[in-house]
């Protein structure tokens, strides 16, 4: 992601998804299926939504409630026939993936896709963890809260926010929530433990549509970062400080999320984000014309450059015109994977075959959120957002909360060096060089980057850190 590159002005408006997909993300978002096991007020809750869900007045949620994802048989059935009756293009008979997704890769994985894959795995999977909605001013916020194992006479579990990117979702995070929350488990020490949750950003999954002034339409990362302070110190009602975690998206969310809300003390009480970890860098440090670089980020910034083209066609379209390219890949579930799996292809460590990396499962787990939500269309309009909202710091500002940085080898850029990390970051403490892994850190490297986020976030658990 070039932030730099996307800080022009516009605006654009809503475009509905198509009837049949627009009622069944809303029967998923509300329905709670019916459970003899289920407490009374957990039926309640369904009677309420499902309720909801029929009048024009959609449910409310001022403190999160508990929420289970069940996607309708129907929205499966229209998946099935919609993949069965894809329309095939010519493919260029040379050069694999240089022209975009491959014709073999593709028609594997829309065979498995077929016959293969079961999304009631990957609900369940999601499922398994406690899954709330929250409403915080208009803004419907899906995330996942998995309280850490306390510690007796320790401090309490450490409160961390993990934000994902594009084409990311919270399927990212599957598979490192319960060891970060629970590392016990997983031949941790359970005094490494952390509460740890895991929102998906507006206008992405089961979050609803980004909202701002006049309705539907773009918001930037910094609003996200005021979302997220809100959802942590209002809807959860943490009383101590946090720790924010990200990479792409989730790298600027939690930087804004980090500079704009530092710890503070309030009604005897310390709030705000103590700690931030990243393993992208998307921000630009704000220079003037006396800045010398070092020749590592000459060198460094050339060789970005040179690539930049290659790699970023996508977003010349998703912050121009991300209503048209929304329409195109909410109607067609083959084009929306041809998308996206094209950049787990070309920004992962995988050597050219994604299926190094990821399995099939994992690949369109995480289209199936994009699809079953018919939101591709909204999670484009982040890069509308950034360009109204900007992505550079002021000439000689720096964010001052401690931070970490984990520079993976094959993410879509090369990792920046550590003196231009330290440009932006003021109070750089660690900068880890990976030997492997590109931008999806949590799927492709999960020990590292726990490991990493462990051993960064320690001395803060007793306040140590900041003395």
């Amino acid at each position: 992601m070039d932030i730099g590159a996307l800080l022009r002005r516009g605006a654009l408006a809503l475009e509905a998804p198509a009837p049949e997909l627009h009622a069944a993300r809303q029967e998923t978002r509300h329905h709670v299926p019916s459970d003899s096991r289920r407490s009374d007020l957990a039926h309640a809750r369904a009677a309420k939504a499902i309720c909801a869900a029929t009048t024009d007045t959609p449910a409310r949620y001022v403190t999160p409630e508990p929420f289970t994802i069940d996607v309708p048989e129907r929205a499966l059935a229209d998946l099935d026939e919609r993949l069965r009756k894809w329309r095939r293009p010519v493919f260029v008979a040379a050069g694999a993936w240089d022209y975009g997704t491959e014709e073999r890769f593709l028609k594997e994985l829309i065979d498995y896709w077929q016959h293969g894959y079961d999304w009631r795995r990957c609900e369940a999977k999601i499922n398994a963890f406690p899954n709330y909605l929250v409403d915080i001013g208009e803004q419907r916020l899906h995330f996942i809260r998995e309280p850490g194992t306390p510690v007796q006479d320790a401090p309490a579990p450490l409160p961390l926010v993990l934000t994902h990117g594009w084409p990311g979702s919270i399927v990212e995070f599957l598979d490192i929530i319960d060891k970060l929350a629970h590392p016990e488990r997983h031949g941790g020490d359970a005094l490494d433990s952390f509460d740890v949750i895991v929102p998906s950003l507006p206008g992405y999954g089961w979050s609803g549509p980004p909202i701002r002034e006049g309705g539907a339409g773009p918001i930037g990362p910094r609003a996200i970062g005021r979302l997220w302070h809100r959802l942590l110190t209002e809807s959860l009602n943490y009383r101590r400080p946090y720790v924010a975690q990200g990479g792409d998206w989730g790298a600027a969310v939690s930087t804004w999320l980090a500079h704009d809300h530092p710890v503070i003390e309030t009604d005897g009480a310390k709030i705000g984000c103590q700690a931030l970890h990243l393993n992208m860098m998307v921000f630009r440090p704000g220079l003037d014309e006396k800045t010398t670089l070092t020749p590592e980020e000459t060198a460094w910034m050339n060789i970005v450059r040179a690539g930049r083209d290659a790699k970023t066609a996508y977003q010349r379209i998703q912050d121009t015109k991300p209503q048209s390219l929304g329409v195109a890949l909410t109607d067609s579930p083959v084009g929306l994977a041809a998308w996206i799996v094209e950049k787990f292809q070309g920004w992962s460590d995988c050597g050219g075959d994604p299926r190094r990396r990821f399995s099939w499962d994992t690949l369109i787990d995480n289209i199936m959120v994009y699809w079953l939500n018919a939101n591709m269309a909204s999670a484009a309009w982040l890069y509308r957002g950034v360009r109204e909202e900007g992505a550079r710091l002021a000439k000689g500002e720096t964010v001052n909360t401690p931070t970490a940085f984990m520079a993976f080898p094959a993410d879509l850029a090369p990792p920046p060096p550590r003196a231009w990390v330290e440009r932006a970051y003021g109070d750089l403490r660690r900068y880890s060089a990976m030997p492997s892994g590109g931008h999806f850190a949590a799927l492709e490297e999960p020990d590292l980057l726990v490991e990493d986020i462990r051993a960064f976030c320690r001395p803060f658990r007793f306040g140590a850190a900041n003395d």
